[in-house]
């Protein structure tokens, strides 16, 4: 009865309704017709990946974004959240919400604020270590499209 209380407190705790609403609610789900840097990611520790297209301006901003999500309820959040903001972001953008989620999660840092503020939801993850990696899979995946793209240049 201890263990199921437990599970009941943790699920509750990591999977609460915001989560839940935005792991089935991603926006550019698919893959980029043309895109000019793509990037997989793949959690070891449970499997999950997140595939990330992106298309940049002439500035080097994020013109076009597609995600591909094969991840926990965690990594899907994490990706609706970037795919809802990224387009028009720079890499120093994307990297600073990158370096922000993980300094949240494994630093116990505030959460991001700006146009990534819902990545506060995500916050209980920080006391599940192994969750950490899914949890960050679509920004690492985001950085590493965005500088393939500028590196093709």
């Amino acid at each position: 009865a201890r263990v199921r209380a437990d599970l009941r407190a943790m699920f509750g705790e990591l999977y609460h309704n915001r989560v839940l609403e935005l792991a089935a609610d991603i926006p550019h789900v698919g893959q980029l017709d043309g895109a000019q840097g793509s990037s997989l990611k793949v959690s070891r520790v449970c499997g999950s990946t997140v595939q990330v297209d992106v298309t940049l301006d002439a500035t080097g901003r994020i013109l076009a974004i597609a995600v591909d999500p094969k991840a926990c309820a965690l990594g899907q959040a994490a990706t609706s959240i970037l795919a809802r903001h990224a387009i028009g972001r720079s890499l120093a953008e994307i990297e600073a919400a990158r370096d922000a989620l993980k300094a949240m999660l494994k630093d116990g840092a505030e959460p991001p604020s700006g146009e990534f503020w819902e990545l506060r939801h995500l916050q209980p993850v920080r006391e599940y270590p192994p969750r950490h990696t899914s949890t960050l899979l679509a920004f690492e995946a985001a950085v590493e499209a965005m500088q393939k793209a500028l590196a093709a240049r």
